[in-house]
């Protein structure tokens, strides 16, 4: 008997709060965009986590019938292009042609679909950033400053900080870049090191003064800051935006020098500051109106209506300060009319198996990587998805990649599919039944319509991973409805059941890809050519639209389970240095628990100690001396007799004339510094990760090492644990561990 009843509505389903999150048929147009990668490398599975998620948000806003584009495209310029050219011996353009080129067949190979892709060297982000400069300067927002700067007589030219190493003020590390020092980790100016270099020929910089532009933020900060506070409420704003931005408001904004003395950029458009370019922080932004004027001849309907218009961002938590801060005050001191930020969607970070993502040392995956492993770009898209790190980082790992994909993606979606067209080709002939809803089949329905409805919900409110979720969760019920409906017995006992049973779950299917293609679509057109239908609109969920005498196609497997020898063979293939082996860079390392025996003040550094110490007498070198930067963070009292971490086989240097024959370990955010705990082990034992070691006697064949073999080992802080990739810093009596220490700290 067939069904009368062709459309099962799901409107009945929604509470009245989803209703408030679906954006649907509102009138107004969505804009998605981004964060533009930076375009010096290939893109790893971290970077693509907003690329993805802006695509997925899209994808869903056209299935529900609204109107909405999403801009992406590659950020191009300032000083990382210029020392990567400079160290692959090409010119910026020549090399970010070479990864514009790399990176958009990586998006597309990963099925990413913006509606306008570009770049910030393009002459539409010149004459966009150009025109918003020309009317900030107008309206009184930038203003004339002297800057002192590092100055190189035989380049003849300004030298940006990371052309510039010498001596850290801070720890006394003879190699620290003008930015950062890599033994400390503390934010540098290159004025303040000492006995600096110029890295390209070697020659002592001078201090030059050079006359730059500054936005005058503080005269801004009234407006933008009544503008945040209504709009981070009323866009709902994640977490981490706004405490970030609540951090920056709190503090006070101060002046930001918007120029720079670089060649490769927007050039300033002002008498007197020939040769300089404006920062790429200030341009980059800007490039997503570029693209936007680039790719769609109405593109000011989309950044000159913001009462039209919902403008939703996506991007990592280190971009926020740049969406909500600055950008936002570019547009509003402009006074032009422009669409501002309404939504955004800021992710932690995605790690790579304990450690970080490293093309140079061939660890994790990256985008050309994923692409030459057979493995589908929507098995990818799913794992990058359903972790998405959205209120904490999160990790990549092997075994839960092989976890999810066998136990979500095959036996769940995969399973109930070619189940369902399987029985229909064996038992039916390819041709679809006719079926009779009893009361099963509409309780049946009706869970499926809340399902639906909430994954609805989930989206507009751009909650992805939440959505994806509860995508799994309806398949599941699909799942349930086949075992429990058994059409395999009732074909023989029963066969209007079996019958009723596969045009239920057939129309269900049909569903399913509906809902998959946002964040698996290609997985959702095999779905349809199996099924031989098109479903092109989330008004078609619910609809009974596959009818009885259809004929279906040919049952295919959607995905590949990953068994344990390829799962091995994967994490072989990108574990590069990082595996833990005899040529592993960790081995390279003499990590000894060590005694405090006197410290006293460094008699030329106000933040060093120097420290005598016992290492373990004849295994562990003995009693010697160290210098650290800790004096800010511990008293002489709290260190005298404290058992320590210290690598024993680093070069010796002296740290402002000091020798230091070692270095501790600790644990440091850009606030505090803990020294690592090591419980009840002994002076002497050994420091190590992986399984048991077995070395408890003489050993004297570690060569020394210098600090730069040191920082390859990326070691963080992990529940109180020391974590280098994926297994946990130990002696032979227990894990090493650290207080009052949040996830994500380095240990160095």
């Amino acid at each position: 008997m067939a069904v009368k009843k062709t459309k099962r509505s799901i409107g009945k389903g929604k509470s009245k709060e989803v209703n408030k999150q679906i954006n649907k048929k509102n009138n107004k147009r969505t804009l998605v965009t981004s964060a533009l990668p930076y375009v010096n490398n290939v893109p790893h599975l971290g970077t693509l986590v907003c690329v993805i998620s802006a695509d997925v948000y899209t994808r869903f806003l056209k299935l529900d019938g609204q109107e909405a584009i999403y801009v992406l495209g590659t950020d191009e310029h300032g000083t990382t292009a210029e020392v990567k050219a400079l160290a692959e011996g090409v010119t910026p353009r020549q090399l970010v042609d070479k990864y514009f080129k790399l990176q958009k067949e990586i998006y597309d190979w990963f099925l990413c679909s913006p509606d306008a892709f570009g770049r910030t060297s393009d002459k539409e982000n010149f004459e966009v950033t150009i025109d918003i400069f020309n009317k900030l300067n107008k309206n009184g927002f930038v203003f004339e400053d002297i800057v002192k700067q590092t100055y190189c007589p035989k380049c003849d030219k300004f030298l940006s900080d990371r052309f510039v190493t010498g001596e850290c003020p801070h720890c006394g590390y003879e190699n620290a870049k003008g930015d950062q020092c890599e033994h400390c980790g503390k934010l540098l100016d290159a004025l303040d090191l000492i006995d600096a270099k110029c890295e390209v020929c070697g020659t002592s910089p001078e201090e030059r003064e050079s006359k730059h532009l500054f936005m005058d933020l503080p005269k801004i900060e009234s407006k933008l800051g009544s503008w945040i506070k209504k709009q981070s409420v009323k866009g709902k704003w994640t977490v981490n935006a706004k405490t970030m931005t609540e951090a920056w408001l709190k503090e006070g904004l101060k002046p930001r020098c918007i120029t720079r003395d670089l060649k490769w950029g927007v050039p300033v458009p002002l008498e007197g500051f020939e040769g300089k370019v404006f920062y790429s922080w200030f341009d980059a932004p800007i490039g997503y109106i570029s693209i936007t004027k680039k790719n769609k001849k109405d593109w000011r309907k989309w950044w000159h209506a913001p009462k039209d218009v919902k403008l939703v961002q996506f991007m990592g938590k280190d971009n926020i300060p740049f969406h909500t801060i600055l950008f936002p005050s570019f547009l509003i001191g402009a006074k032009d009319d422009y669409t501002l930020l309404d939504h955004i969607s800021s992710n932690e970070y995605l790690n790579y198996e304990g450690g970080q993502f490293s093309k140079s040392r061939h660890s994790g995956v990256f985008g050309d990587d994923a692409k030459n492993t057979g493995i589908k770009a929507d098995v990818w898209r799913y794992y990058i998805m359903v972790n998405r790190p959205e209120k904490s980082d999160t990790e990549f790992s092997w075994a839960d990649f092989q976890s999810k994909i066998n136990h979500e993606l095959v036996a769940n979606v995969g399973n109930l599919v070619n189940r369902v067209l399987k029985f229909l080709n064996s038992f039916y002939g390819g041709k679809v039944p006719a079926g009779k809803l009893g009361k099963r089949e509409k309780k049946f329905f009706a869970d499926v319509a809340k399902k639906e409805s909430e994954v609805l919900g989930l989206l507009g409110a751009v909650k992805i991973k939440d959505a994806l979720r509860e995508i799994m969760n309806t398949s599941k019920l699909g799942n349930q409805y086949f075992q429990e409906s058994a059409p395999w017995k009732n074909f023989k006992l029963d066969k209007e059941k079996a019958d009723t049973s596969l045009f239920v779950l057939v129309n269900f299917v049909k569903d399913l890809a509906l809902l998959l293609k946002p964040y698996l679509p290609e997985t959702a057109e095999g779905i349809e050519k199996q099924l031989k239908v098109r479903v092109k609109s989330f008004d078609e969920l619910g609809e009974l639209s596959v009818k009885e005498g259809h004929k279906v196609g040919k049952a295919e497997a959607l995905f590949e389970r990953i068994n344990d020898d390829r799962l091995n063979e994967l994490r072989e293939q990108f574990s590069g240095d990082k595996k833990i082996d005899s040529l592993d860079e960790f081995s390279k390392l003499e990590l000894r628990v060590s005694k405090i025996l006197k410290v006293e003040d460094h008699p030329d550094a106000d933040k060093l100690y120097v420290i005598q110490i016992d290492t373990g007498g004849k295994i562990g070198g003995g009693k010697r001396q160290i210098c650290a930067g800790i004096k800010n963070d511990y008293s002489v009292d709290e260190l005298v007799g404290r058992k320590i971490i210290v690598v024993t086989n680093l070069k010796p240097a002296k740290l402002r004339g000091v020798e230091s024959n070692g270095m501790l370990l600790a644990a440091e955010t850009d606030k505090v510094c803990r020294l690592l705990e090591v419980g009840d082990s002994e002076v002497g034992e050994r420091v190590f990760v992986g399984e048991s070691c077995d070395e408890c006697g003489d050993k004297d064949s570690f060569s020394q090492i210098t600090i730069d073999d040191f920082a390859k080992v990326k070691m963080v802080v992990k529940k109180g644990k020391i974590i280098y990739c994926g297994n946990e810093l130990k002696t032979n009596k227990g894990p090493v561990f650290v207080k009052d220490m949040k996830d994500g700290a380095r240990v160095h």
